[in-house]
């Protein structure tokens, strides 16, 4: 019995110096949730370093083109004198360099898992007893590409989506909906009434390093709410 044991204690002990070894030569990388947010950790020899994603992307700005000028077609241009600008000295305090204080935390990337916006249509007093079509902004497919201690990870996540119309009805998909005609959520209301939609988003996936696919430990969940007014179908009476 002695001897199984020492056995065994023997090869737990080879295993472990193995992975040890492993991740001396190359990182050992690791992908989870932790408050809410997406970790990736790499360990190689005695260093870990940590990256999250957490913050919003900056949105691009649009470059608006100058408007064309009108140019006169048969008169030439009449020549301006040239007027001679006074001479100002100009008197230049020294700039003084701020302290940057180096903090030795996690790297922050750009890029953030994104928390959805809510639309719903008609967009004005949608009535009770006619179909209110839902959707969100999120993308179906969100991907980050992480360069951490000389190793490139991709991590991959899709959401799903959990619809609470604020009626005691629930709804589960994998889709983001749409307007009207082709949206695939929608609602009816039966009672008039402000009702408080909820949308639940949960994020998961997988994440690839050196070829080689696993899945995230965890999910990313993130709540967006909407408030809806249903009103009464106006009344006509015919004599």
């Amino acid at each position: 019995m002695v001897i199984i044991f020492l056995s065994l204690a023997l090869v737990f002990s080879g295993m472990q110096v193995a992975v040890a070894d492993q991740c001396q030569e190359s990182a050992c990388i690791t992908v989870y949730t932790d408050d809410n947010q997406i970790i990736i950790e790499a360990r190689k020899g005695n260093t870990t370093v940590k990256k999250t994603i957490a913050q919003a992307p900056k949105k691009a700005a649009v470059k608006v083109a100058p408007k064309p000028r009108a140019v006169p077609l048969f008169f030439p241009p009449v020549a301006q004198p040239a007027v001679k600008k006074p001479t100002v000295k100009r008197t230049y305090k020294p700039r003084i360099k701020k302290a940057v204080t180096k903090v030795n935390l996690s790297d922050r990337l750009t890029k953030m898992v994104p928390t959805a916006g809510v639309a719903y249509q008609p967009e004005f007093e949608p009535l009770v007893q006619v179909p209110v079509y839902f959707w969100c902004d999120l993308p179906t497919f969100f991907q980050s590409r992480v360069d951490i201690i000389g190793e490139v990870v991709d991590v991959a996540l899709r959401p799903s989506f959990l619809w609470s119309f604020g009626d005691g009805s629930v709804y589960a998909t994998t889709e983001n909906g749409g307007p009207y005609p082709a949206g695939t959520i929608h609602h009816t209301y039966k009672q008039p009434g402000t009702y408080q939609v909820s949308l639940l988003t949960t994020w998961n996936g997988t994440y690839t390093h050196n070829a080689a696919a696993r899945a995230v430990t965890g999910t990313v969940k993130k709540v967006s709410i909407a408030l809806i007014t249903i009103v009464n179908a106006p009344t006509t009476f015919k004599g």
